[in-house]
């Protein structure tokens, strides 16, 4: 659940925002049940730590320089959507990574580090796709980031890239 601080007089309150999902992007005041009505100026945490820094082992170089095969078409975005969402097991990328892909998900809060800020320009530029191919399907070791090369099928992982490289691009 993202959350809102709304700042009145000296006094910070903060309301959880009931459906991530429709209040992705917005900026209005919400009002929490038994709470007067908000009047001060609302600011959201919304967005992942940028730029991140990692220690993240590195793919051998022969997996860190692959590119990515699959044709960006929006068949495949749309089907690295679906893994994003809800298909990917063990666990659908977005439960911790976020609906936006800004690293603030469901799971996020006491995982450390954070998981990825896909959203972050200067830090997903830096790291090819076959180093996220590697990591995707092996697990990144030291964080919660679980392998999913024996769920996913080489081609649904790249096409998961396809959708990831989306949050960074606009």
């Amino acid at each position: 659940m993202g959350k809102l601080i709304a700042v009145m007089g000296s006094t910070l309150m903060l309301c959880s925002v009931l459906d991530a999902a429709t209040h992705a992007g917005s900026t209005e005041i919400m009002n929490a049940p038994h709470s007067p009505p908000l009047t001060g100026a609302v600011i959201k945490i919304a967005s992942g730590i940028c730029p991140q820094k990692r220690n993240t082992r590195q793919a051998p170089s022969g997996e860190r320089n692959r590119k990515n095969p699959i044709e960006k078409s929006p068949e495949n975005i749309a089907k690295g959507k679906m893994l994003y969402y809800k298909q990917a097991r063990p666990t659908a990328c977005g439960l911790c990574h976020g609906l936006r892909g800004n690293g603030n998900g469901r799971l996020a809060p006491g995982l450390e580090p954070a998981p990825r800020n896909f959203t972050c320009s200067p830090t997903m530029q830096e790291i090819p796709d076959g180093q996220l191919f590697w990591i995707i399907g092996n697990g990144s070791r030291g964080t919660a980031m679980p392998a999913h090369k024996n769920t996913l099928s080489e081609k649904e992982i790249w096409q998961l890239i396809h959708f990831i490289r989306q949050f960074a691009e606009g």
